[in-house]
């Protein structure tokens, strides 16, 4: 793992700083016809793509995932899943119901305003294949949805070339109340739920992460349809001091690393001993990692360990980095909070290990990432929720603030609105 210095390699680091979006024009055309496609061809579409991309057979199987087979999953997991999984949703739920707003109101004479929170009537979610079983995003975005009040949670995720989907996230979605599953992924399920076939009805909302394919169709399709974030390459940043344990830091850097070959794991840190044990301590942890190959990828070509002059230049490069997750290990780390404008989520001591946030904590692990927790907030509640102004007056209190209206609208050119306002003065 390079090892860069804040004062000497300032080039270096805003590169790290300045981090580009990962976008490939070639990617965007290839996802905007296969979003023509399923807009035109619906089912015969989706069809032909997942049988190109992941099962042959997927004609004599077909795209939705019957009840009795999401049934038989619970029969494939491993002894002590379901418990544990129910442990983890406990903590999810507990801290979700906590974020679910209330409509309210206010008075003024003559008038009665209110703002009234509605869940969204049908959301899709779209549930990453590939490189591991993701019931945790099932647990993540189906969970808050249903705690919302989202009548209808589609799930979508690639299947295997049988066409089985596994059975741990079967079972995550049949304890987090999702309603229907496909076993299409890929930018052609972000079009069916977009869109519509006849098969799968349009959706209002898109949440989940994907590949650069699902990111760029979720982009394309934002206007038609509601989404969460285009989310990039995971990444974690850690602020050690002396006294941080280098053992935790380099096991919480290969845990992101193992994400994906793109992760950017780093390490800021104040201590030239830990700068230099740390590169050490990952080679020794790497040498027994079942993802070894995918983590020391992202470690060699994405990861780094900045040394800074003290915990000040480490705050200014957080908040302009805005990681999507924070661990601070560092002696006085709520001092250290408070300088923290930017960040996805924030792990506070030693024994807060990012790995406990992306499974059981209780708050949402889908979060801003590539910068953009400098404007965005994490998953939650909210998002699967919208809300309606209702605006209503009696006689007097229309009476009251019409010349205030008639004035502004004038200002503005706007007759027909003074007009409008004014005919509310005229007794009847």
């Amino acid at each position: 793992m390079r090892v860069l210095d804040f004062l000497r390699d300032p080039e270096s680091i805003e590169h790290l700083v300045a981090r580009d979006q990962y976008a490939d024009a070639s990617i965007d055309d290839e996802v905007r016809a296969i979003l023509g496609r399923v807009r035109s061809e619906g089912d015969s579409a989706l069809v032909e793509y997942t049988r190109r991309f992941d099962c042959p057979t997927i004609e004599g199987i077909g795209l939705r995932v019957d009840a009795s087979e999401i049934q038989n999953a619970y029969r494939f997991v491993a002894p002590g899943f379901v418990k544990t999984f129910r442990i983890a949703k406990r903590n999810v739920a507990s801290f979700h119901r906590k974020q679910k707003p209330r409509s309210w109101s206010l008075r003024r004479p003559g008038v009665l305003l209110q703002q009234r929170f509605e869940p969204l009537e049908r959301v899709g979610i779209y549930i990453p294949g590939g490189k591991g079983a993701y019931f945790s995003t099932v647990l993540m975005n189906a969970l808050p949805a249903a705690i919302a009040g989202v009548k209808e949670i589609v799930m979508v995720s690639p299947c295997n070339r049988e066409g089985i989907l596994a059975p741990e996230v079967l079972v995550a979605a049949a304890e987090c109340g999702v309603s229907e599953i496909y076993r299409v992924g890929g930018a052609q399920a972000v079009a069916a739920l977009a869109f519509g076939t006849k098969t799968i009805k349009k959706v209002d909302k898109i949440t989940g992460p994907g590949n650069a394919y699902v990111a760029s169709a979720k982009k394309q399709v934002f206007g038609q349809v509601g989404i969460d974030m285009i989310a990039g390459p995971t990444e974690v940043v850690i602020v050690a001091d002396a006294d941080a344990p280098v053992p935790f830091l380099a096991a919480d850097l290969i845990a992101q690393a193992e994400h994906d070959e793109m992760a950017t794991p780093l390490c800021i840190t104040t201590s030239t001993a830990v700068a230099k044990a740390l590169p050490a301590e990952l080679d020794r942890q790497l040498s027994t990692a079942p993802r070894r190959e995918i983590a020391q990828r992202a470690i060699e070509g994405r990861g780094a360990i900045v040394l800074v002059p003290s915990l000040r230049e480490a705050a200014v490069m957080i908040n302009r980095i805005a990681p999507e997750h924070l661990e601070i290990m560092v002696r006085n780390p709520d001092a250290f909070v408070r300088r923290v404008r930017h960040a996805g989520s924030i792990f506070v001591g030693p024994w807060s290990t990012e790995a406990l946030g992306d499974y059981a904590a209780g708050p949402n692990h889908t979060l801003p990432t590539s910068g953009t927790a400098r404007f965005s907030s994490p998953l939650g509640v909210y998002d699967f929720m919208k809300f309606s102004n209702v605006i209503r007056f009696n006689r007097d209190g229309a009476i009251r603030l019409a010349p205030v209206v008639e004035t502004l609208a004038r200002a503005e050119g706007f007759y027909g609105h003074a007009a409008s306002a004014a005919m509310r003065k005229k007794k009847s």
